[in-house]
């Protein structure tokens, strides 16, 4: 394997894994640590500090006085603003280590790392910050002999338990409206991916927000996870993760002081390829690329491929000579677009979901294997299954890895209710020529995003969640705020 200027980068890396509390790097208060390994070439990355009840107890404390006295909350949103721009700015500054760490951390090819994930997050701060001093509160229609207000203030002290597929981003999906509305925060990223959020908090505190506003706990969800989920001082918990995970946390919450609990969960997305689809190649490319980015670890991947049987044949050729460009490969080497699945657990889970498919009499038509084993790495060959049955665990059960289902369709109203046959709602598709059946299609389509001739196209600007058991709240957009805030109405009596 050839060095690159990035495998020169990660061999100088020195990081930094304590955790984050009141504005300082400190040791878990047991002293326990976990080893950070890479799933790249399992190199060990970093001993970081193993949070448990201790370590949440003082983070929920510094995360109150600061709320309390108002060191954040009482900022006017135009300086809240500046310190957030800032902030964004400074994740720029330091893209190439952000993008590393992540890398390094998850696994993930490191041009997606560069110019997806850092940018998009940086981005979604930078977008907050500049929202918050453009929301008006409201004044209710009342009579003369009255004034009522209609305020937004912040809950408070807000938990935020995030993923390891997308480490930096998901963490600023809850950062971003979380501090700019005002809340303290606590963040405690996955064990298997933490060392992103743990850089992005030295960032915050260097770009001006206060000591205790912003801290981040490494460890484990049954140690320091459920300690937040079970705090009585906690006001607000927001999770993104697996649907399993999300119903204990709203169970935490309903167990201890009825916090506000947001779940952002699982998907088993479905893609709807009508045989009047308007571009054939662009439908290929899409369900293609978008199942075997990020190595198929996504929550709103479209796993579920319905295509209509009289072009199902040449979707497949199609298809299958575009599955080599995603060999796994190098996550350092820029070349790369398919990386490292993240843990051996994870590996071992992928790899378990193909054979099932196998074993119930799918078509395995690519890939099954893994791969580089030599490298020392986590490495699947994009997989593709045809002949898929909705019975099949592989068309039912969430696989977060590079596998794709292919089942067929005569009918686009039985396409549809197979399509919303799960307990899951994320994301789904459609492709057609027809307006108006692709705006039937999306109206009866039960998912919180439905694409029409494309997959993945969003922006900050539009909500992202799920219906059913893919949670509840959204993040992104200006309803990411309805989660951090509480509404006041003050009733004024006038004369």
């Amino acid at each position: 394997m050839s060095t690159t200027p990035w495998h020169d980068r990660a061999a100088a890396l020195r990081i930094d894994a304590c955790a984050f509390i009141d504005g300082e790097r400190v040791d878990a208060r047991s002293g326990a640590r976990f080893d950070c390994l890479s799933p790249v070439d399992g190199r060990k990355l970093a001993e970081a500090a193993r949070c448990g009840g201790e370590d949440v107890d003082a983070a929920v404390a510094s995360a109150r006085a600061a709320f309390e006295d108002r060191r954040w909350a009482g900022k006017a949103p135009a300086e809240r603003k500046k310190i957030l721009v800032r902030f964004a700015d400074l994740m720029l500054t330091n893209r190439d280590e952000l993008a590393l760490l992540e890398t390094l951390d998850m696994g993930k090819p490191i041009r997606y790392s560069r110019s997806v994930d850092v940018q998009l997050a940086q981005n979604c701060i930078r977008w907050y910050g500049e929202a918050i001093d453009k929301l008006y509160d409201q004044v209710a229609p009342t009579a003369d002999s009255s004034l009522a207000l209609i305020t937004r203030e912040p809950v408070g002290v807000v938990a935020a338990i995030i993923p390891w597929n997308y480490p930096m981003l998901m963490a600023a999906w809850k950062i971003g409206p979380a501090l700019a509305a005002g809340n303290s925060l606590i963040l405690k990223p996955s064990e298997k991916a933490p060392l992103s959020a743990l850089r992005l908090a030295e960032l915050a505190l260097e770009a001006g927000v206060p000591a205790g506003v912003f801290n981040v706990l490494p460890g484990f969800g049954d140690e320091a996870g459920r300690a937040l989920g079970l705090h009585m001082d906690v006001d607000c918990i927001a999770f993104t993760g697996s649907t399993r995970t999300g119903k204990q946390i709203v169970q935490m919450a309903g167990q201890s002081n009825l916090k506000r609990a947001w779940t952002e969960l699982g998907g088993k997305s479905a893609n709807i390829v009508c045989a009047d689809c308007p571009d054939l190649d662009a439908a290929v490319s899409a369900a293609i690329g978008s199942i075997y980015f990020n190595q198929g670890e996504s929550c709103n991947a479209p796993s579920r491929l319905f295509v209509e049987a009289s072009i199902k044949d040449a979707f497949l050729d199609k298809a299958l000579t575009m599955i080599p460009d995603f060999a796994p490969g190098d996550p350092l080497d820029e070349a790369t677009v398919m990386g490292a699945i993240v843990d051996p657990i994870q590996m071992k889970t992928v790899l378990g979901y193909i054979e099932a498919g196998k074993a119930e009499g799918a078509r395995l038509l690519a890939g099954g294997k893994a791969a580089r084993v030599e490298s020392g790495g986590l490495y699947v060959e994009p997989t593709l299954f045809d002949g898929v049955d909705a019975s099949m665990r592989i068309a039912r059960e969430e696989i977060f890895g590079p596998v794709l289902s292919v089942l067929s369709f005569t009918s686009l109203d039985d396409a549809v209710r197979q399509a919303n046959a799960t307990p899951y709602g994320l994301a789904a598709a459609v492709w057609t020529a027809d307006i108006s059946k692709a705006i039937r299609t999306a109206r009866a389509l039960r998912a919180g995003t439905v694409h029409v001739n494309q997959y993945d196209s969003d922006d900050i600007t539009v909500p992202f969640g799920g219906y059913k058991q893919s949670g509840n709240g959204r993040d992104k957009s200006l309803h990411a705020f309805d989660k951090y805030t509480e509404l006041k109405t003050t009733w004024i009596q006038v004369g």
